[in-house]
């Protein structure tokens, strides 16, 4: 693998060095200095923190082959050393010992030593149910439309129920969280519009947060989904399945008509808009027939401390023209059908090394 070019280096370590000043504001009430920052050339760890010479450092490989959703999670897990030794001034306890547990705790982050959560055993009861909803998606693939209209809405329907369910046992669930699609300076109208949607009817979380490309070193935003891990798998299959629908109804859509390529954004929102209302009238459907889905407190509590400052996102402004009324058309017409297979299996990934406090 080979690591980041000595520009690129330059600006990960100067948006490390801002990321850590916005992370010990956010979670730490700004109640540590500034470390040194540096990168290691040891592949076999993704972070270090050392009190000796208060430097965080920061794996090349994990710079040059993760994303940075991974080395957020790493500078975290370093921050929260670094408070335990110089705030809390627990420098005798073992490394993840239960000040160090704690901390992670209360600000959402996962205590193992690893780059993200560690995913737990899929629940057997959640696994049934996650897999009658698959088979009735794939039910969905059927040319006979009724019976593709049908399976859509009768998932609805089941991913409903069960997340009502499971809302009341949500102390025993394991969060977690995942970044799709791609780092943007601006986001495309489209792509808002999908992240409202996923919140709205497939039971995460969405969240714009910053994010720097690691191969090239230029910041924007990503979307993030947050929530039970059976649900963020979902909600990723879905934002890749209807951004590759858009995409393709649009191409279709301006061969036929011969448009101009900046008309393609008004068409790609007209498709979310009219897939969204499909999927409203499905569940006010769904609330009529008194499956009611009021949120769930514990994730509300974990987002709120994974994100301790949400700001709500601004209403996305369209222009109702043709273009987007035959987007509109196109997004009511779409059906989910066919998800790709869940994997619950637990990767730890290489693990950090945690350094005692060094008096020499």
């Amino acid at each position: 693998m080979t690591a980041p070019r000595p520009r690129v280096e330059a600006a990960l370590l100067r948006a490390v060095a801002r990321t850590w000043r916005q992370l010990n504001q956010l979670h730490f009430g700004d109640g540590m200095r500034p470390p040194a920052f540096v990168l290691t050339d040891d592949a076999g760890t993704l972070g270090t923190w050392r009190l000796r010479d208060r430097t965080i450092g920061l794996s090349r490989q994990l710079l040059a082959g993760q994303p940075w959703t991974v080395v957020v999670e790493v500078l975290k897990h370093e921050m929260v050393h670094q408070y335990v030794h110089e705030v809390l001034k627990a420098t005798d306890e073992a490394a993840h010992g239960r000040g160090f547990q704690r901390i992670c705790a209360r600000i959402g982050l996962d205590p193992a030593a690893s780059g993200l959560p560690v995913v737990a055993p899929a629940d057997p009861a959640r696994d049934r149910a996650l897999r009658k909803v698959q088979r009735l998606l794939a039910l969905a693939e059927s040319d006979n439309v009724h019976e593709a209209e049908a399976a859509m809405a009768a998932a609805h329907r089941l991913m409903r129920k069960h997340n009502i369910d499971w809302a009341e046992e949500s102390a025993d669930r394991t969060w977690t969280f995942r970044q799709v699609g791609e780092i943007r300076r601006r986001t495309p109208a489209h792509e808002k519009v999908l992240a409202g949607l996923l919140a709205r009817h497939f039971f995460v979380e969405a969240i714009w947060v910053h994010a720097v490309d690691t191969a090239t070193g230029d910041e924007g935003r990503v979307l993030e989904l947050c929530g039970a891990v059976e649900n963020v798998e979902m909600g990723a299959w879905v934002h890749a399945f209807l951004l590759r629908t858009a995409d393709r109804l649009w191409r279709v859509h301006q061969a036929a008509e011969d448009l101009p390529g900046r008309l393609g954004g008004r068409y790609r929102t007209g498709v979310m808009m009219g897939f969204g209302d499909k999927l409203d009238a499905q569940a006010q459907a769904c609330e009529e027939a008194g499956l009611v889905y009021v949120g769930d407190a514990g994730l509300d509590d974990w987002v709120g401390r994974r994100h301790p400052r949400l700001h709500t996102a601004r209403r996305t402004r369209v222009v109702a023209d043709r273009t987007f009324a035959d987007g509109h058309a196109a997004g009511r017409d779409i059906v989910l059908h066919k998800p790709v297979s869940q994997d619950t299996s637990s990767s730890r990934g290489r693990r950090l090394v945690d350094r005692s406090p060094s008096t020499g």
